[in-house]
Parts: C-alpha cells; structure tokens; sequence
C-alpha cells in the first residue's frame, strides 16, 4: 500500500510522472483528491471547528517533516487544504502520492 512507502529525496532534472503512472498512483488514493492537469494533487478536509483543523495541520506538518516532503497547506475555520507537487520538477512524482496517502490515514485516525 502506498501510505505504507517513504518518500525518496527528489533530484532537480528529474522528469514528473507521465500521466499513465501518476493516474496509476492517483487511483490507490481515497476519494476527495483532484488532480490539476497532471501537475499536482488538491485535497481539502472538513472539520468541525478551528481547533480541530489546526491540530490536523500540524498532524501532516509533522508527517511532511518525518517525509522530507513538504506541501502547500491552507488552514481556515473548520477546513485544511492541501496541495501537492514537487517543486524541483515542477510536477508531480511518486513522492506527492505516498504524502497524499499518508494525509488520509491521518485523518482517518484522527478520532
């Protein structure tokens, strides 16, 4: 399972996925994902509060760091946005799915 991988450090030159395996990987995700023109991944998830959220936000912040892997992430009231790529390619790499994979199983297991 793919939340189960680690991210691998991400050499600059590298080329993002193709499509075929970036959608191999985005149909391993749960539902809720979108993916921008094969460039990177969004996801928001709801909360039933502001506390709540910011403690998801620092959940997958943790994550990210324990990765080596970091997203865009967006908190408001009751809500968490993420988005996913990788920066030294300009798109998406196998990294993004394993972190998008690893977000879910946090909030999950957040109760």
């Amino acid at each position: 399972m793919i939340e189960e991988e680690h991210c691998r450090p991400c050499k600059g030159g590298e080329p993002p996925l193709k499509e075929e395996v970036a959608k191999g990987f985005f149909d391993q995700l749960k539902p809720g994902w979108y993916m921008e023109e094969n460039h990177h991944l969004e996801k928001e998830y709801s909360f039933p509060n502001f506390k709540e959220a910011l403690r998801f936000t620092r959940q997958i912040g943790l994550i990210a760091e324990e990765e080596g892997h970091h997203p865009d992430i967006y908190l408001t009231w009751g809500k968490v946005g993420v988005v996913l790529f990788t920066h030294k390619i300009d798109g998406l790499s196998k990294n993004d799915f394993i972190l998008a994979a690893k977000f879910d199983l946090a909030y999950e297991t957040k109760n």
